[in-house]
């Protein structure tokens, strides 16, 4: 091993690690790693696959095309995020890959765009997303990478909305109003049952939307404030209320 620098660089694989496990790398991977950052034979790198902690591993073969790293000992165990979605409409592109980083720094488990009655996106790159999400994972030292879910209409999310997960709604109708969470937090279920936030367009929800929400005995809605915050900028601060108050923060 390379014991004369410390590993710098982390990176998202999917193949399982373990002691003593090879990890093969694809040939973007390679080019980061040796054509990028320069690194050769015996240079250490963190690695995590999303489901076994995080790694030491030491380069053992360096190509322009491959190469290959292997597992030397675990560094960090695995440290799942508490049971959160993220639900929000797509807005402007480079916008829309600022919530799902964030999303992915800040602790959600799963990201999905929905597309609501005044959603201007009608289509997104989901594989894109998904790349954004690894490499906040990779940057803000998480073990987990949550999965970007693919566009769905929100109407239909609600008809299949599970009973046992609370839904927090972020209603920009509700601005200057104290929110809501207080009493729900007193509620000691409310920390252990799985959760989801919904973050609206920039256009606002539908009445028949909201008319929907309030009929969802899992919905509360609440207010992030007295004034109207942008989408991306609701979207961090639902994240920070809920994980401040439910979440894994405390």
């Amino acid at each position: 091993m390379n014991t004369r620098a410390p590993a710098k660089i982390r990176l998202y694989v999917e193949h399982p690690l373990g002691a003593g496990q090879s990890i093969p790398l694809t040939r973007d991977q390679a080019h980061y790693l040796f054509g990028v950052m320069r690194l050769g034979e015996g240079a250490a790198v963190l690695v995590f696959d999303g489901r076994n902690g995080e790694w030491l591993a030491e380069v053992s073969e360096a190509g322009k095309r491959g190469g290959t790293l292997v597992c030397r000992e675990q560094t960090r165990p695995q440290q799942n995020p508490p049971d959160l979605w993220l639900l929000f409409a797509p807005i402007k592109k480079a916008r829309t890959d600022f919530i799902v980083e964030k999303a992915a720094e800040m602790g959600a488990a799963r990201i999905c765009p929905v597309q609501t009655d005044f959603t201007n996106a009608e289509r997104i790159r989901r594989d894109r997303l998904q790349a954004h999400a690894v490499e906040a994972a990779e940057q803000c030292g998480g073990t987990f990478v949550p999965e970007v879910a693919e566009l769905a209409r929100l109407d239909r999310v609600l008809a299949d909305w599970p009973a046992d997960r609370r839904l927090m709604f972020c209603d920009e109708a509700l601005s200057g109003r104290a929110s809501r969470l207080g009493a729900f937090f007193a509620d000691q279920g409310a920390r252990a049952a799985p959760w989801a936030i919904l973050i609206g367009p920039e256009g606002g929800f539908s009445e028949a939307e909201r008319a929907r929400l309030a009929a969802m005995p899992q919905a509360v809605a609440v207010s992030l404030g007295p004034r109207i915050l942008r989408a991306d900028t609701a979207a961090v601060a639902a994240l920070t209320l809920w994980q401040s108050t439910l979440g894994d923060w405390g």
